[in-house]
């Protein structure tokens, strides 16, 4: 089967934003400069909000802002992010929508989509406490996840202590225990595509 061509109908914004279908979308605000104790934020957004999501200067939020749902160190997300993007990239191509090249200093915040948004999410989760040497590990397991084992732990996560200040603690004390502190081991398990087939019955049609 051809691969799906991205078309004028379905512009994006950053990485696989569309704003003309969006009713949900994330926000990543990396700041200029290359100091590793800089950090990144990274915003969930809705409603009015997703008219101006990536066209002008974010405002930081505040660490309580209920938007906020991560805060990281750049030195922990110059480990992560090359992965998550080349993953997110991937996943681009084959819905046809256009890719999106890891900016080191943005001018603007990056909208993402809100799939990709809720994977992100789960892999600075798991990391933001952990040390930097396990970082690899936690992304050899991210990525033996379907996205829609992603997306359930994501679901999971928020419901209880998805505000970026709740670390350490419930489904984030999980999320770090089950991907960063578990030792990978290739081979073991289901694939993610036999484990996807297990979780036909999602909703959730895009492939992203």
């Amino acid at each position: 089967m051809p691969r799906p061509r991205a078309t004028a109908a379905r512009k994006t914004l950053g990485l696989g934003f569309v704003p003309a279908e969006a009713r949900h979308g994330f926000l990543v605000d990396v700041p200029k400069g290359t100091s590793r104790d800089d950090h990144i934020c990274l915003t969930e957004h809705r409603g009015d909000d997703l008219n101006t999501l990536g066209k002008q200067a974010a405002t930081r939020p505040a660490p309580t802002d209920r938007h906020l749902r991560v805060v990281i160190d750049r030195g922990r997300w110059n480990l992560l992010a090359p992965a998550f993007w080349e993953e997110a990239n991937r996943r681009l191509r084959a819905n046809g929508l256009p890719v999106h090249k890891l900016p080191k200093n943005p001018a603007l915040p990056i909208p993402i989509h809100p799939s990709l948004g809720k994977e992100l999410c789960i892999l600075c989760w798991a990391v933001e406490e952990a040390s930097p040497d396990d970082i690899p590990n936690a992304l050899r397991n991210w990525e033996a996840l379907a996205p829609e084992e992603r997306w359930w732990l994501y679901t999971m996560t928020v419901a209880t202590t998805g505000q970026a200040m709740q670390r350490g603690i419930g489904w984030r004390k999980a999320l770090r225990a089950a991907l960063a502190d578990n030792p990978f081991i290739k081979g073991e398990g289901l694939s993610p595509k036999a484990r996807r087939e297990l979780l036909g019955h999602s909703q959730l049609t895009l492939g992203l």
